[in-house]
């Protein structure tokens, strides 16, 4: 359904430490960088044809968290959800919500893990058995 995903960052250079050490976990290569024409700063994660844009706002405004917003990661495992959360919160990342772990929802059991990148935004770990 998605082609890609873009989120803002104030602190490109920050986000590239996040990002690389959180999305390695999940067998994600380092990002092709870009500079606009306007000299902003952008990453380019690309994983099984899919991508994920962080980027320098190019209205020169900072950038801001979508309130109610969460990008959702898949993973391949439990472990896979636990590393990706202990890596994301070593490498600056909030820890939020229930520790990673079970969860029962409206699709049925899943295992999950909540962070916050260190510009605010909302990414969840996610594993469901097939």
């Amino acid at each position: 359904m998605f082609n890609h995903i873009v989120i803002g960052s104030n602190d490109i250079e920050r986000s590239q430490r996040f990002y690389s050490a959180v999305l390695a976990v999940l067998g994600v290569a380092e990002p092709v960088r870009q500079r606009t024409a306007s000299g902003h700063e952008r990453l380019f994660y690309r994983h099984d044809g899919h991508s994920l844009g962080i980027t320098q706002p190019i209205n020169g405004e900072p950038a801001t968290v979508a309130n109610g917003s969460t990008l959702g990661f898949r993973c391949a495992s439990p472990e896979q959800v636990q590393a990706f959360h202990d890596t994301a919160v070593a490498a600056g990342g909030t820890s939020i919500e229930d520790p990673p772990g079970p969860r029962e929802g409206g699709s049925g059991p899943m295992h999950l893990a909540y962070v916050r990148d260190p510009d605010g935004n909302k990414l969840c770990a996610v594993y469901r058995p097939r």
